[in-house]
């Protein structure tokens, strides 16, 4: 009996501490079930970006407190207690950031909840998504250094190093500013690249010769997705330094071109109603733009160009498709002859000619 008296007291401690972090647990879990099945019957976007981003920080910032509050009641060490509560805090502080840097995405899933990308007019759209994602990545790595920051200015060795720092303060801007150019020069391209928007979420674009759409903007780089769903990954340096090509900067409406290579003898009115046929029957033509030229003339054939609109780049490709398969089928049916073709001509001489040339001198 005395040994479990004794047991008991040894460990009371830990068996307190435990019993209080299973109740901060428990605490937890029916929170974020009842937040939970709120923001089910309520669909709304904040409630269900609070239950996602906010599950894990929430109960370890409650675990933290309910142990910080009961550490203080128990018999420990002066020098034990000091050293345990110098950890608690320095993990409070760094899961405190954690939760903010949560909160922001939360602040980020509001913003862009409001400006939906997925409609054809979606340029206001595409401006906020790409200030609200670069802003939002800022501001976490501006909260994470922050809170290390705190964390290391708790410890007396690292003050002191601080003012040792400071005290040699031009040497060390010198090499760090060195050293820290081109992150600085990136994170400045960031910045410009958030405000003035030469680029955007969603923009079509032609870097490095290929067709895609901007997919992420982070605060280092710039992922490209590629019309064959590969990811083109570049600095985001490039797109401030390089040219490039950008589809959709001032609108997402866009022209596409179909070329014909015809015979002399072609209707080229025909075509013409031809094409405007084919593009009022189809439902990716926007009803802007429909011309047919010819654009050129060679030895051999004619060349004629289609110009239509469409009211985005992927419509304007598969447009593009149609358009020049059914004239392609429509000259083939009613004009076969109007194909590109190899004229060749041979001249033959009488054949008395032909015996006397071969006749000797």
């Amino acid at each position: 009996m005395e040994l479990w008296v004794s047991w008991i007291q040894t460990y009371s401690g830990a068996l307190v501490i435990t019993g209080m972090v299973i109740f901060a647990l428990v605490i937890h879990y029916i929170l974020i079930r009842v937040v939970g099945a709120i923001a089910r019957r309520m669909p709304n976007i904040i409630e269900t970006s609070l239950v996602r981003h906010f599950r894990e920080p929430l109960r370890w910032l409650m675990v933290l407190i309910v142990v910080m509050i009961v550490l203080p009641l128990l018999e420990i060490a002066p020098d034990t207690h000091a050293v345990v509560m110098k950890i608690l805090a320095t993990t409070l502080i760094a899961v405190v950031a954690w939760l903010f840097m949560k909160m922001v995405l939360v602040f980020e899933d509001h913003v862009l909840s409001r400006y939906d990308i997925t409609v054809k007019d979606n340029l206001e759209a595409r401006k906020v998504h790409t200030q609200a994602q670069f802003l939002g990545r800022l501001a976490n790595v501006i909260i994470a250094l922050v809170a290390l920051a705190v964390i290391l200015m708790r410890f007396d060795r690292v003050q002191e190093l601080g003012t040792s720092i400071l005290a040699s303060a031009g040497i060390v801007g010198i090499v760090v500013g060195l050293a820290a150019q081109r992150t600085i020069s990136t994170l400045f391209a960031g910045m410009q690249i958030a405000w003035t928007q030469p680029i955007r979420i969603d923009d079509v674009v032609i870097v490095e010769n290929e067709w895609g759409r901007i997919e992420e903007i982070t605060l280092t780089y710039v992922v490209v997705r590629i019309w064959d769903q590969r990811r083109l990954v570049l600095p985001i340096t490039y797109f401030v330094e390089r040219p490039f090509q950008n589809w959709t900067r001032v609108s997402s409406d866009i022209l596409g071109s179909v070329f014909l290579y015809v015979d002399y003898t072609i209707p080229v009115k025909d075509i013409r109603e031809e094409l405007l046929r084919i593009l009022e029957g189809s439902v990716l033509w926007d009803r802007k733009v429909c011309v047919l030229q010819v654009t050129n003339s060679t030895e051999r054939a004619l060349e004629l160009r289609a110009l239509m609109s469409a009211s985005e780049a992927s419509d304007a490709w598969s447009l593009r498709c149609e358009v020049r398969e059914k004239l392609v089928a429509f000259i083939q049916k009613n004009y076969p002859e109007a194909l590109p073709r190899l004229r060749t001509e041979f001249s033959t001489k009488p054949e008395s000619s032909t015996k006397e040339a071969l006749l000797p001198g």
